[in-house]
């Protein structure tokens, strides 16, 4: 591929994936990762960044042609009956099992992990690579996707700020609606979840009740993060007050993320995209028994894909099939930062257009800092003011010598003896990926501070421990810390001083968090729809104290902003019950309320407002709009009981790189109780292009009286003209047929762009490989890879036609077919070689 500037490489390395395997017979696919935070989200890396990498082998997911129950039910107006909906269910089981004999028949045997029927007709399962353009061949599959990891969105700390007053609805608390919690295994027995956690189900093993896990290799590690976002949706009875949003609705734990071995060999919590399906397809369905009647209310997806917005993905399709099935389902955007301006950052299945999809907003006040000084003898190594990353803030002046562990695993904290190396002491621990656990390891051990390095500037606020024990928490940076450790070592006294703490205003109130994804969508889409808060958020932790007290901790992340907007969601749904799930998302989106200061792309429609939403009398649907190809329509449907008259006008709020002219038919509507109107919108550039700078607004829908709705819409001006093929190489024109020693067919795919000053990907919706003889005659397909990352791909010509058969001799052209993700013209390359 092109040669990218220097400032890209970061996000070119982590986002490139090699692959190799036999092609005439077979195809790669990659396994992206999302880029390092740009300078303003720096001071969250290592907190929302730390993920496991994982290694998913040749997994797929095969998507069947033959409608899900979903799409029946749409097709049949959303009305069916019990007996229908299980006869619909069952026969997209049938066709799936219809599919595997055939495929059996032609040599192929596929186990399924995971078979989808509700929200989607598909199975997962592990399919060799070559064999994946014989399942693309059959008449009733509609593609084969790449199976991808995600992770929770959101990490723990202690630095309680609630912040969820605006979500909250005085009267409503949810009561009657179930929510269903797609992450890891929830703790039931916290009592700040008052039996409001329903018995789940197990996606990822067996458990019964879906509780959550301990790591096989280590008890002393629980999943954590289900239990704590069922505490933001239903807690209630914690410390000062402390609740969540819709305290009296219900959690329908459905673990989908869990304790599962990485590409090493270890235990991490993560989940994989066929897992999520599957558990959205049970979340519509919990009896298990094809009827849909039964579906949840809400569901939460708390976890991110990274960099996985593909507008066909199963995912997306699966979220589509669940609204159908009146689930709405409400997903984080992901924490990748403002790694690119016009889209790319918003994870699956958060930019399905389907999703509720939420971004974090930093809603803190303020957060506390503190006088350091870190002296040896006459020396100072150190003299600054820092932000706490914990809860804890010293009152009065703390003088304590330092000291520092063998390593950051609890029993590097003690002698041999048992005898604490840090009690009453400053300990300086290296956090490696884990800042929080090495944190609790040094307060468990008897600090009386913490003084953390390796990770780099910690957030204000970004990292703590339980109330009931917790320590002062900093970072240290990383040559002052090698420093004092040198001092230590020669058997020299180094010595700590921390001041009073001092409340600072949060210059950052108000404003979309630094870590949080921006969109928009890889096909346009405005993503995240809404945005809530997300750090600092106060909820339950697994287990309890020492002394037996309820644990709890705080969140940061847009998994926690998604939770909260889940509560709300709940909220409308017990406050307008006749309300399907379309509208209950375009309520919540278009009654939110815009941020002066943020993008579109990175805000939505802005904070959500769950009182505006349940007094709302109008919702449009789509809730955001897409006006990359210059137009667009949207539905805008009267839910009170009165008639509503309003005017429909356009407000800008970035110009973007050219004046926008937007024109809009009707321009005023009266609608009766349930009547709707199609509402089209047409853009224009109404001035030269200068530059790449996204413009972006609203179309604000005014009712008479008061109130209304508003559809945020974007337009990117992006490079264009970038080609999708980088380069394409043979490593030989002249070889002979072998399975063990292929010629090489080399593939720089996709792009990375400098948009805004921000770099941006240009992946691939489809890449296709055909063969063909000199003369022109096809010899067929013989690879296809769907939604394709930006990296390098490498493919073996073994001498095998599509069907694995030998070919004959001769001179053949391969062709390389790169399909974009917008309706732009694919870009094609070709290659011949001589077969011997």
């Amino acid at each position: 591929m092109p040669r990218a500037e220097s400032r890209h490489a970061v996000l070119l390395a982590l986002l490139t994936a090699s692959a190799t395997a036999a092609l005439l017979a077979t195809g790669g696919r990659s396994a992206g990762q999302a880029p390092a935070l740009l300078p303003d989200a720096a001071a969250w890396r290592g907190l929302v960044e730390s993920r496991p990498r994982v290694a998913l082998g040749e997994r797929v997911i095969v998507v069947l042609r033959t409608p899900s129950l979903a799409q029946r039910v749409a097709a049949a107006g959303g009305e069916a009956s019990t007996g229908d909906e299980r006869a619909w269910t069952n026969d997209a089981v049938t066709a799936q099992k219809l599919l595997l004999s055939r495929l059996a028949l032609r040599g192929l045997k596929v186990h399924p992990d995971y078979s989808f029927a509700r929200v989607l007709d598909g199975f997962s399962a592990t399919i060799d690579a070559s064999a994946v353009p014989l399942v693309e061949r059959d008449a009733d599959v509609a593609g084969v996707y790449p199976v991808r990891a995600a992770f929770p969105a959101s990490f723990s700390t202690s630095s309680a700020v609630s912040g969820l007053g605006s979500l909250r609805v005085p009267g409503i608390d949810g009561r009657g609606v179930t929510i269903a919690l797609l992450d890891t295994g929830v703790d039931s027995a916290v009592p700040y979840l008052r039996g409001r956690v329903l018995d789940g189900i197990d996606v990822v093993g067996r458990d019964p009740g879906a509780l959550a896990a301990v790591r096989p290799d280590d008890p002393a590690q629980v999943e954590r993060h289900g239990t704590e976002m069922a505490g933001i949706l239903v807690g209630a009875g914690g410390p000062n007050g402390l609740a969540g949003v819709a305290t009296g609705a219900s959690v329908l734990p459905i673990r989908v993320a869990g304790w599962q071995p990485d590409a090493l060999g270890r235990w991490a919590v993560y989940a994989r995209s066929d897992q999520i399906i599957a558990g959205l397809d049970r979340a519509v369905d919990p009896n298990d028994d094809g009827d849909a009647h039964d579906a949840a209310r809400v569901a939460l997806v708390a976890l991110a894909e990274p960099f996985a917005g593909f507008a066909d993905a199963p995912e997306a399709r699966a979220v589509s099939g669940a609204l159908a099935l009146d689930t709405l389902v409400v997903a984080a955007a992901g924490n990748d930062g403002a790694a690119g301006d016009a889209y790319g950052d918003v994870s699956a299945p958060g930019a399905a257009q389907d999703a509720l999809t939420v971004g974090a907003l930093d809603a803190r006040t303020s957060y506390a800092r503190v006088q350091v000084v870190v002296r040896s003898g006459l020396d100072t190594l150190f003299r600054a003011t820092s932000a706490l990353a914990g809860v804890a803030r010293p009152t009065h002046r703390l003088d304590v010598r330092l000291a520092a562990p063998r390593g950051a695993q609890l029993a590097d904290f003690f002698t041999r003896t048992g005898a604490s190396l840090v009690a009453g002491k400053a300990a300086l621990v290296s956090t490696g990926a884990a800042p929080r656990l090495a944190a609790e390891r040094a307060a468990a051990a008897g600090a009386s501070a913490v003084l953390l390095y390796g990770a780099g500037d910690l957030p204000a606020g970004g990292l703590g421990l339980d109330e009931t024990a917790s320590v002062p928490v900093l970072a240290l940076p990383a040559g002052v810390a090698r420093a004092a450790l040198a001092r230590l070592a020669a058997g020299r006294s180094v010595t700590v001083t921390l001041g009073a703490a001092r409340v600072t205003p949060n210059p950052a109130q108000g404003r979309v968090a630094a870590f949080s994804s921006a969109g928009l969508a890889f096909d346009g889409t405005v993503k995240p729809d809404v945005v809530a808060p997300g750090v600092g958020i106060a909820t339950a932790d697994p287990g309890a104290n020492p002394d037996g007290s309820p644990s709890f901790a705080t969140v940061n992340g847009s998994s926690a902003a998604a939770a909260t907007v889940a509560g709300a969601a709940a909220l409308l749904a017990q406050a307008r019950p006749s309300l399907g799930a379309q509208a209950l998302k375009g309520l919540l989106v278009g009654t939110a309320h815009p941020l002066a200061d943020d993008p579109v792309a990175a805000q939505g429609a802005g904070i959500v407002d769950a009182g505006a939403a349940v007094a709302g009398e109008l919702a449009a649907s789509p809730s955001t709009l897409s006006l990359r190809q210059g137009s667009a329509t949207f539905t805008l449907t009267n839910v009170s009981t009165r008639t509503v008259h309003a005017t429909v006008g356009v407000s800008t709020q970035h110009e973007g790189a050219a004046a926008i002219d937007l024109s809009l038919a009707p321009r005023s509507v009266s609608l009766a109780p349930g009547g709707s109107v199609l509402v089209h919108v047409a853009a224009v550039t109404a001035s030269p292009v200068s530059g790449t700078s996204t413009a972006d607004g609203a179309v604000v829908v005014a009712t008479a009286g008061g109130g209304g709705v508003r559809i945020p819409w974007s337009i990117p001006f992006a490079p264009s003209g970038a080609s999708l093929i980088g380069a394409a190489t043979l490593s030989a024109e002249q070889f002979k047929a072998s399975d063990t020693a292929p010629a090489l067919l080399t593939l720089g795919l996709g792009s990375v762009l400098e948009v805004g000053g921000r770099a941006e990907i240009e992946p691939l919706q489809q890449l296709d490989i055909d063969l063909a003889r000199a003369d022109g005659k096809s010899v067929g397909l013989l690879a296809r890879m769907r939604d394709v990352l930006p990296g390098s791909y490498t493919f073996g010509l073994t001498g095998r036609g599509p069907g694995g058969r030998p070919l004959s001799p001769g001179r053949y052209v391969v062709t390389v077919v790169a399909y974009p993700v917008d309706a732009g013209a694919p870009t094609r390359r070709s290659l011949s070689f001589e077969l011997g």
